[in-house]
C-alpha cells in the first residue's frame, strides 16, 4: 500500500512539473504602446495580432500607456517585450539622462527596428490667433505627458525657439485625446503632438473647429541637430489645412531588451516586415516601415534576434 501511495506522489510530481513545463512554454508578448488616440496603439493592436496568430503558443497583450519614456522604463523592468519609442527618448535612455525620465542607464534595452518618422504637429484653434511659435506666447498649449517622447520633443524645440514654458500663458501636460476636448471646449489655445501623419485626435480636432497647423522653421530643427531633421505636413493632411507646413521630425522604434530570447526577438522582427499589409490597414503611418531603412539611426545595440534576420535578409553582411 505504501509503495503504491509512492507512486501516486511521484506520478503527481512528474503531472506538475510536467503542467509547469507546458506553462512555461507559453510565450507571453507584451506591446507597450501609448495613447489610445494616438498611432503607437494602433500599430501595437496589429503587431500583437500578427504575434498571436503566427507565434505558436504565443499569448499577446497591449498596453495602453504615456508613450516612449514610460515603455522603455517597462522595459528595462522586464515588464514588457516589444515597445514603441522616439528616437530621441530612446536615445537619452541609452545614456541614462535623468532629466530625461531615466534614473540610469538603461542598458538591457535592445533593437529591433526603425519604423516611421514622427511629425512634431502644433495645431491650434483658428480662433486663438496663434499661426506661429511666437505667437505662443500668452496662451495655453499642452504639451503631452510630463516626461512622455511629445513632451521631450516640446522641451527641444522651444529650447531651440529661444522660448520657455514660462512664456506661455498656461502649460498643461496631458494626452491628445484630452487636449482635443479642451480645445473644442475652447479651454485651451492649442496643442503639441508628436505622431504620425493623420493622427485620430488632430483629425477629430479638425472636423469640429477651425485649426491652424503651426510651422516649425528649419532653422530652429538645425539648432537642435540629431536625431531631428525637417520635414512637411503636406497640405491636406487635416480638414481646413490649405498649404504644406515645415515642422521637424523624428524617428519612431521599436525595442526589446535583452531578456527575451533570440529567436522570440527574430520572430518578431520578421513578421513585422512579412505583414506590412496589415500594419498599413491599422494606421497609414505604417506605409513608410522598410526593412531597407530598419538599421537607420539606430542609437542602441541591436537584439540578436533582429540582427539575425537582417543578415538573412541582407540587409547586414
Amino acid at each position: 500500500m505504501q509503495n503504491f501511495a509512492r507512486k501516486l506522489v511521484a506520478a503527481g510530481t512528474f503531472a506538475l512539473v510536467f503542467a509547469a513545463g507546458a506553462a512555461k512554454a507559453d510565450e507571453f508578448i507584451n506591446v507597450l504602446t501609448g495613447g489610445t488616440s494616438g498611432v503607437y496603439y494602433p500599430l501595437g493592436v496589429a503587431l500583437s495580432d500578427i504575434y498571436g496568430n503566427n507565434i505558436e503558443g504565443a499569448r499577446t497583450q497591449v498596453q495602453a500607456t504615456k508613450a516612449s519614456v514610460e515603455n522603455l522604463n517597462l522595459l528595462q523592468a522586464g515588464r514588457g517585450e516589444i515597445a514603441f519609442t522616439l528616437g530621441d527618448s530612446l536615445k537619452e535612455a541609452w545614456a541614462g539622462n535623468t532629466e530625461a525620465g531615466f534614473k540610469g542607464k538603461l542598458d538591457k534595452l535592445r533593437g529591433i527596428a526603425a519604423i516611421y518618422p514622427n511629425y512634431v504637429q502644433i495645431v491650434a484653434s483658428k480662433e486663438s490667433g496663434v499661426t506661429t511659435l511666437e505667437g505662443l506666447k500668452g496662451k495655453s498649449l499642452s504639451v503631452g505627458a510630463p516626461a512622455s517622447g511629445t513632451e521631450l520633443n516640446a522641451r527641444a524645440i522651444f529650447a531651440a525657439a529661444g522660448m520657455k514654458y514660462e512664456d506661455l500663458g498656461k502649460i498643461e501636460y496631458l494626452p491628445f485625446a484630452e487636449s482635443v476636448e479642451l480645445i473644442k471646449n475652447r479651454q485651451l489655445d492649442a496643442t503639441l503632438q508628436s505622431a504620425g501623419l493623420g493622427v485620430a485626435s488632430i483629425r477629430d480636432l479638425a472636423t469640429s473647429v477651425p485649426i491652424n497647423v503651426v510651422a516649425v522653421s528649419p532653422e530652429i530643427i538645425e539648432k537642435i541637430g540629431a536625431p531631428f531633421i525637417a520635414a512637411t505636413i503636406p497640405a491636406g493632411t487635416y480638414e481646413g489645412q490649405a498649404d504644406d507646413v515645415p515642422t521637424a521630425a523624428v524617428g519612431n522604434f521599436l525595442v526589446s531588451h535583452d531578456g527575451v530570447s533570440e529567436e522570440t526577438a527574430y520572430r518578431m522582427t520578421k513578421l513585422l516586415f512579412e505583414n506590412l499589409d496589415k500594419m498599413v490597414a491599422s494606421h497609414a503611418a505604417a506605409k513608410a516601415i522598410d526593412v531597407q531603412k530598419a538599421l537607420d539611426g539606430m542609437p542602441i545595440p541591436l537584439h540578436p534576434g533582429a540582427e539575425r534576420y537582417y543578415r538573412e535578409v541582407g540587409v547586414l553582411k
